[in-house]
């Protein structure tokens, strides 16, 4: 009797660490009644030896410090300065656009996020510091927005509460909800999260009494994920009610526009629209609404619009948003004669243009939120799959890899003779002074890339890419698991996982991640072979029980693959781009022989590019070396529109970098795609 009295709570008390672990997740979805997976723990994976160990030590030692000299020195941001006069600690006016407070949220995140893994007492200490001057800041109601509040201050009464819907209060609201919850996993600590609460119910008074249009201040929704991670951490089902309002009221909108995704109801709209950045932020708030309620209108348009933005509209470095400025292809009539314009935005379909690609980093980073939570709720590694695309590629390529320096816009092309000069530097800047909302978003989520590598689910653990780390978590049911995972990838697809500890004598499901760009892959437990040559763009489940000791072998094929568009992107017809694994490869005009132009460069179907160990800032890579045909005779094309095709050819020799690497070597010349030579 002793024993089973002492057994019993002994369990009880190992299942409720578990589920308390798994509340510390980035998305806390332990409750949710829609997902197949939840998060592990934000302190479960350490890295040790690899890419993301070797990219972690330059993002927490300098991009995150870096950051907070920049945004805490009123000579280059006013982003700190702003709460400092806000909350009466200094004087002045309100400086910078209205969205300066949500990006300062955004790399606090970044540094909470790097505490749940350091423990660093210095961010913990920096962190309250800032916590105290924000508490000074908000309104007793819970409002919170320093354009809005220095005026007040100051008796000015210039700006006011929601009179502006380019005043992006939402924005700045979610982005510090999302801030809150994380900082609360990460050191247990309510200070921030109180203030989010605050803030939450205020949100919550506004929108019961706001009319539709007023209601249309919500741009740029982050909200939606702010007030649905509010719902998770509180469980406060008013929370959950006003996300569900959120939706509803878009379709209350009179005269809504496409750039905003407001124009129809979201329950009509099964393709991606409007403004990249405003558009994947409101996917991905309705896919966090899917997983509490598991209302099913939202899913099956959710998956209509994930198909138009994969199949027509995303690049190949995952990147969205085609347009700088254009007019919707939607939001159009004649009768009456109207014209919705649109900014970086999604075009039509296929509309994919390289120069002029704007391709925001916030774009890309709101891709794999969305595709982050679809693969919570479906298991469907397609989704990983993008996931891994635009973090390797059109996320990764927004810092330099100094961490010091950051782009805008994500061009897949740059040329010394393009014809005028675009709204965004072609060079990488420590402050983006137009608008500088992308660095703080990179550096929050490079901080938080260690929590898309693992899930946990009922008894099973799954793996969704690869690098060198270590991962002590637990299962719902309360079972242990630790273990070491030796790769380097994404340079070479070998991984070997090491059980280093798991509690209990039950069968645990291992699902490992076989991407679709793969080869053939192997996968063995203990040197024995197991078949997987039917899941290629699946999980492969391994079930047994395993031991301490037990290490499993996956060999991913990195084949280098010439990829080729869709005929219908016009840009790229009989142009090829270079993948290796999940890496696009992109040519820096340093990298041809003998300085011949980039343009005259053409790859031949048969190609051979031999994998090399490189340098670039520090860093290792691997870069990809072959002979390319070149066009004979270096011919020009000033004032040139069209000329006769060249027939002969010579050979050149060429070296291809990672494209998240390009612009780090100084000033050059930029290309994904290249002509094909057939």
């Amino acid at each position: 009797m002793r024993k089973r009295k002492f057994l019993f709570p002994l369990g009880l008390l190992c299942f409720t660490l578990s589920v308390m672990a798994q509340q510390k997740g980035l998305l806390n979805t332990v409750n949710s009644q829609h997902v197949v997976m939840n998060n592990v723990d934000m302190g479960s994976v350490h890295w040790t030896k690899g890419f993301w160990a070797d990219r972690f030590e330059v993002y927490k030692d300098t991009m995150i410090l870096s950051m907070w000299k920049t945004l805490n020195n009123p000579e280059v941001s006013h982003s700190f300065r702003n709460f400092e006069i806000a909350a009466g600690d200094k004087e002045g006016v309100h400086s910078g656009p209205p969205f300066h407070d949500g990006d300062f949220y955004k790399w606090f995140e970044g540094v909470a996020s790097v505490y749940a893994v350091t423990k660093d007492p210095r961010l913990d200490a920096l962190m309250d510091e800032i916590i105290e001057t924000l508490q000074k800041v908000q309104r007793q109601d819970g409002y919170i927005h320093t354009p809005v509040l220095i005026e007040e201050r100051n008796e000015t009464n210039k700006e006011t509460a929601f009179r502006d819907r380019l005043n992006f209060e939402t924005y700045n609201l979610g982005h510090l909800m999302t801030a809150a919850c994380v900082h609360y996993r990460a050191t247990g600590k309510r200070s921030l999260l109180e203030m989010a609460i605050k803030a939450a119910d205020f949100l919550r008074n506004f929108y019961e009494t706001a009319s539709a249009e007023l209601a249309r201040n919500a741009i740029c929704p982050s909200h939606y994920m702010g007030v649905v991670e509010m719902y998770r951490t509180t469980e406060n089902s008013a929370y959950l009610k006003l996300a569900q309002n959120l939706i509803d009221i878009r379709g209350l909108v009179e005269s809504g526009t496409d750039d905003n995704q407001d124009r129809i109801p979201f329950r009509e709209q099964t393709k991606a629209m409007g403004h990249a950045v405003r558009a994947n932020y409101l996917y991905a708030g309705v896919a966090d609404v899917y997983a509490e309620t598991g209302e099913q209108k939202l899913i099956e348009n959710l998956k209509s619009i994930w198909d138009d933005i994969v199949n027509r509209k995303m690049y190949i470095t995952g990147a969205c948003g085609a347009l700088y400025d254009g007019t919707s292809p939607d939001g159009t009539s004649y009768e009456p004669d109207s014209i919705q314009k649109v900014h970086q935005s999604y075009g039509r379909a296929y509309q994919l243009p390289n120069s002029t690609a704007h391709n925001e980093t916030c774009a890309n980073i709101g891709n794999l939120l969305f595709n982050w939570r679809m693969l919570q709720v479906s298991g469907d590694e397609k989704y990983a799959d993008v996931m891994e695309t635009a973090l390797y590629n059109s996320i990764l390529s927004g810092v330099s890899i100094d961490g010091k320096r950051f782009f805008y816009t994500n061009p897949l092309r740059v040329s010394a003779d393009f014809p005028y000069t675009l709204r965004w530097s072609k060079e990488r800047e420590e402050y983006i002074t137009l608008c500088n909302c992308c660095p703080p978003n990179t550096v929050r989520t490079l901080c938080e890339t260690h929590n898309y590598f693992y899930s946990v689910a009922d008894n099973a653990l799954w793996f969704h890419t690869y690098g060198g780390n270590k991962l002590d978590t637990s299962l719902p049911n309360g079972t242990v698991i630790q273990l070491s995972q030796v790769s380097d990838y994404p340079w070479d697809g070998k991984n070997s996982i090491r059980i280093d500890r798991i509690s209990g004598n039950d069968e645990v499901s291992l699902f490992f991640r076989i991407p679709q760009w793969s080869g053939e892959a192997t996968l063995s437990v203990n040197g024995k072979a197991i078949d997987i040559s039917s899941e290629k763009g699946a999980y492969a489940e391994v079930k047994r029980r395993w031991k301490k000791g037990d290490i499993i072998e996956l060999d991913l094929d990195m084949q280098t693959v010439l990829m080729e568009a869709n005929p219908l992107v016009e840009e790229v017809r009989n142009q090829v781009a270079v993948k290796r694994g999940p890496l696009v490869y992109c040519l820096e005009s340093m990298d041809i022989e003998e300085g011949y132009q980039m343009d005259d460069v053409m790859l031949p179907a048969d190609m051979e590019l031999t994998p090399r160990r490189m340098v670039i800032d520090g860093s290792p890579i691997i870069c990809l070396e072959g002979q390319a045909d070149l066009i004979a005779g270096d011919p020009s094309w000033k004032n040139q529109l069209y000329r006769p095709v060249a027939k002969e050819k010579e050979k050149v020799n060429i070296r291809l970098i990672p494209y998240y690497a390009w612009g780090n070597r100084g000033k050059g010349e930029m290309t994904v795609w290249m002509p094909l030579s057939r």
